[in-house]
């Protein structure tokens, strides 16, 4: 239980209706899990306006309502308060409510369009490795040092941020990594958290369903550096032009990396295998088992953000050459016919040509190169011809298939994708609809030393259609094909 003005600290106020000095037992933007003396604050989401639900809210028991429009009828013995953001009040909120957990460990966001599962999770490897408690809030897992809970969104909401990092805090953990994604910025679910630092990776083609045009998106992305402040650092990726433009109104500490411009820290590539990469960074030479030239950039950022944050650069190296990549990106294997399969996560047209370059980079072109790849249903379609165009062009051949089709018709997207395949790479493509099939049809495609990239889902253990879930991993499903191969 919480004083509701202690709660309601810091947030800014337009008007209030009744007492602030009453105790509040929860917080909900869900009516549905409004209980007994619960604040609920009125979320103006995509689907559905929190402010519709108040009425609901107040008869399943709330005491307390915040919203940002009044509504006319005022219940008795409930207070009212009138906010400017309720995004933004129920992040406040939430922090003060969980007793300003991220100002009592030191939180790291990492955001970019690719490369923060990698950065945020290998860096609460190397931190584990080091030997600290460390948490990690990611795509693929919540993790409390050593407890695992499921991830549900890249960034999740605000009332579950704080609870996370409060029992990060009953744990003793000292680091916790996080990934911090333009909805999750856009929608303030990361206003009232103190961060120690901040990471850019890059800035590419994604997400514009959501945010209209790139420079919203670009913009989003600067509000988290803007926000952090002058004690932390933010950390840039200067290779990429949108670098400099996140450092231009913080307040942080600027660094920056590089492999080909200059910077703070600078990598070169010595040698790229499918055993991994050779790097010199600044003056010292490292071995890392993670493959190809855009995990260099993460090598590289993981490096510059555990000095940044005091560990010494000789425990650094050593730890980083310890580091395994992370589930679904560009994870592989290789059977005994000496096929190898290597599923990734790339879902946007510059994932995919990063993954498909750092395969032609190091496969010796007597070989094929076999891509299974779809789009995601219900999101940005304008990505879909790209990323036809660059499979079809990388690749020797390709199979189009269904990523999570979701409500789309999956026969539709793959039109899309197939747009943008240019003439003279027609003949490398087929369609087949079925995941599942896709993959096997891949695989007796597949000869000796053939490589075939599954690529779009990565980590993902699930496929969506039509509102369900069904059982789909990947990285299983071929790996019992090629097995199949050798009977």
């Amino acid at each position: 239980m919480m004083v509701l003005k202690d709660i309601l600290y810091g947030v800014p106020i337009n008007a209030v209706v009744g007492s602030t000095s009453i105790s509040i037992g929860a917080l909900t933007f869900d009516s549905r899990k409004v209980d007994k003396g619960s604040a609920f604050i009125a979320i103006r989401g995509h689907v559905a306006d929190g402010h519709t639900f108040i009425a609901q809210a107040i008869s399943h028991g709330a005491i307390a309502i915040i919203c940002e429009e009044l509504p006319l009828k005022l219940t008795e013995g409930v207070t009212f308060i009138e906010v400017e953001n309720c995004n933004m009040a129920l992040a406040v909120m939430a922090s003060n409510y969980y007793d300003l957990p991220s100002e009592n460990l030191k939180l790291v966001g990492v955001t970019g369009t690719n490369g923060k599962t990698t950065v945020a999770t290998l860096l609460y490897q190397l931190f584990k490795k080091a030997g600290y408690k460390v948490g990690l809030i990611s795509t693929v897992n919540i993790m409390i040092d050593d407890k695992v809970l499921k991830a549900s969104h890249t960034t999740p909401d605000s009332i579950s941020i704080n609870k996370y990092l409060k029992d990060m805090n009953d744990t003793g953990v000292e680091f916790c990594f996080m990934e911090v994604s333009s909805h999750g910025i856009h929608q303030k679910r990361t206003e009232g958290l103190r961060f120690a630092g901040g990471i850019f990776t890059n800035l590419t083609h994604d997400h514009l369903d959501y945010h209209k045009t790139f420079a919203e998106y670009r913009d989003v992305k600067k509000h988290f550096f803007d926000g952090l402040p002058s004690g932390a650092f933010a950390l840039v990726n200067v290779d990429d032009k949108n670098g400099l433009f996140m450092l231009q109104n913080t307040r942080a500490r600027k660094f920056t990396y590089a492999l080909k411009g200059y910077a703070d820290y600078k990598a070169q590539i010595l040698e790229n295998q499918l055993s991994g990469l050779l790097l010199k960074i600044n003056e010292s030479e490292l071995w890392t088992k993670l493959i190809g030239h855009f995990n260099a950039y993460n090598v590289l950022a993981i490096y510059a953000t555990a000095e940044l944050l005091g560990l010494e650069k000789e425990e650094i190296l050593r730890l980083i050459s310890e580091l395994n990549s992370v589930s679904g990106r560009f994870q592989y294997l290789i059977s005994d016919e000496k096929i190898t399969a290597i599923v990734d996560y790339a879902h946007t047209p510059d994932a995919l040509k990063n993954v498909l370059e750092t395969i032609n980079s190091i496969r010796t072109k007597n070989e094929q190169l076999i891509t299974v790849v779809g789009c995601g249903g219900d999101r940005d379609k304008t990505k879909r011809p790209k990323m036809g165009n660059i499979a079809s062009a990388l690749s020797t051949k390709v199979i189009f298939t269904s990523d999570n089709p979701r409500s789309e018709i999956p026969e539709a997207i793959i039109e899309d994708i197939e747009k943008g395949v240019e003439p003279q790479h027609f003949k490398k493509v087929l369609s087949i609809t079925d995941r599942r099939q896709a993959i096997k049809t891949a695989c007796q495609m597949a000869k000796t030393n053939d490589i075939i990239l599954l690529a779009g889902k990565g980590h993902e253990t699930y496929q969506e259609i039509n509102g369900e879930r069904f059982d789909f991993d990947d990285y299983k499903i071929v790996q019992e094909y090629l097995k199949q191969l050798q009977k």
